[in-house]
């Protein structure tokens, strides 16, 4: 196993961000692609979700970044506002010891006005959605002229959603001097027309995009249509997990799964596009810090979800592209933790699991549905959701948040979940026993020397 102190071109600040973080060596793909990153080439990498590409490329760009020059220097394209969330929030933390470092996160669905301020004072680095970084381009708000990487992640993804032709003219506006990195789970013909295009003779990696049976093991059942909400409450009463996703492919079954669920007494979120960027956002950060243990999402959550340990994951219909399912898999089995991922298969779905089957090289083995005898409670939520009406924007941090909790609201670290900050609110777990003790104290007192607005989820 390769560390990160090996890489000669790494910086000592990010070395020390990479032990901060727990990074204690590479996985294959940043032990491929760093050293090219870093060397100036152009890349094209094939990667499976949650091997930490994200890393690569974002130790990449910030050991080339010039600081002094308080220009825009990396531009990252996402398809989702959910992995350009998760995308900027972990190049934040992997820039935690390099000082005045101005990353934005640039998104559409979300009001233009707040983020042409944010562009007042140029960026160093920008993550965001074709569309939106196009919108600011043509408005003269955004200048690529001394652009040093640009960093198609999960391109065939933007591909599906219809992107090729933003991509193709965001590319057209950058300097002929870029590096440009290119990272897919899939290579169509589209995207090897891009790269042929737009990368200067790439060096090419690829890493296994199937996930190890070891660590992630699939079941598959035959239920009827009719039957498969049924079959869901079963299974989670069976399993009993600590958080489960399930898929949908519709918005329809979404919510009608969401409040079958619901009225079965199973607490449960739900995500789809229809959503917008707020419910989004509190949805995402319940779900993530246990304050919910089920979510039920249509595939605008298969990629760029932050949640560090999803024991199970189901589907409760296949995909039609086979490449999906193995995206919606590979969002267990993380972190070397183990994984389930379940699948719900009806006769009309056969010829979408022969898909499947090709991909995976093997044919899978059917497994008989518990009995539906079982009327365990699932286990409750141990955290409830608290939000502060204060963020980036107000100069508030995660470590101000966990100062006030355990000082003047007394609690102790096992108490206190997971910490979001947004650029005007911030969300914190906190346990569910103490929730009310802990707000009254806090509007008592202060955080970070202030008084904010706080309130429950």
């Amino acid at each position: 196993m390769q560390k990160f102190s090996e890489l000669p071109d790494l910086p000592p600040s990010l070395l020390q961000a990479v032990d901060a973080l727990g990074y204690a060596a590479m996985t294959p793909i940043q032990a491929e692609a760093l050293p090219l990153l870093l060397a100036g080439m152009d890349v094209q990498a094939q990667a499976k979700t949650g091997s930490g590409k994200t890393a690569a490329f974002g130790l990449a760009l910030l050991a080339k970044l010039q600081i002094g020059q308080g220009r825009l220097q990396s531009l990252v394209l996402c398809p989702t506002r959910e992995l350009a969330d998760q995308v900027s929030k972990e190049i934040r933390a992997l820039a935690r010891f390099i000082p005045n470092v101005k990353i934005l996160s640039l998104c559409g669905g979300i009001p233009l006005r707040p983020q042409l301020a944010s562009l007042k004072h140029e960026p160093h680095i920008v993550v965001g959605t074709p569309g939106r970084i196009l919108e600011l381009l043509s408005l003269g708000e955004l200048k690529l002229d001394v652009l040093q990487s640009v960093i198609l992640d999960e391109a065939d993804r933007m591909l599906d959603m219809g992107f090729l032709d933003d991509v193709t003219s965001i590319l057209n506006q950058t300097p002929t001097t870029r590096n440009t990195w290119l990272f897919s789970a899939t290579y169509p013909r589209e995207i090897k027309a891009l790269s042929k295009q737009f990368q200067r003779k790439p060096t090419e990696i690829t890493v296994d995009s199937q996930h190890d049976a070891n660590v992630i093991e699939q079941l598959f059942y035959k239920v009827d249509i009719d039957e498969k909400p049924a079959a869901v409450l079963t299974l989670l009463r069976t399993q009993q997990a600590e958080s489960c996703l399930i898929f949908c492919n519709t918005k329809v079954d979404t919510n009608k799964l969401t409040d079958y669920l619901f009225k079965s007494g199973v607490p449960t979120l739900s995500l789809h596009g229809d959503m917008d960027q707020r419910e989004r956002e509190e949805t995402l950060v319940q779900f993530a810090n246990g304050s919910s243990r089920v979510l039920v999402a249509t595939d605008v959550a298969a990629r760029g979800l932050d949640i560090k340990a999803l024991p199970l994951v189901l589907a409760y219909e296949l995909p039609a592209d086979a490449d999906l399912h193995t995206h919606r898999i590979g969002r267990t089995g993380r972190a070397g933790e183990i994984g389930l991922a379940m699948s719900l298969v009806a006769a009309t779905e056969m010829n979408r699991l022969a898909r499947i089957e090709i991909l995976m090289d093997a044919a899978v083995t059917w497994t008989r549905l518990p009995s539906r005898t079982n009327t365990s409670a699932l286990p409750a939520p141990t955290m409830r959701t608290m939000v502060i009406d204060a963020g980036r924007q107000d100069k508030l941090r995660p470590g101000d948040i966990v100062g006030a909790l355990t000082g003047v609201a007394g609690l102790t670290a096992d108490q206190i979940g997971k910490i979001d900050v947004f650029a005007t609110r911030s969300y914190v777990g906190v346990s569910y026993k103490v929730i009310d003790q802990v707000m009254e104290k806090l509007r008592v007192g202060k955080i970070k020397g202030r008084n904010f607005r706080i309130r429950k989820l």
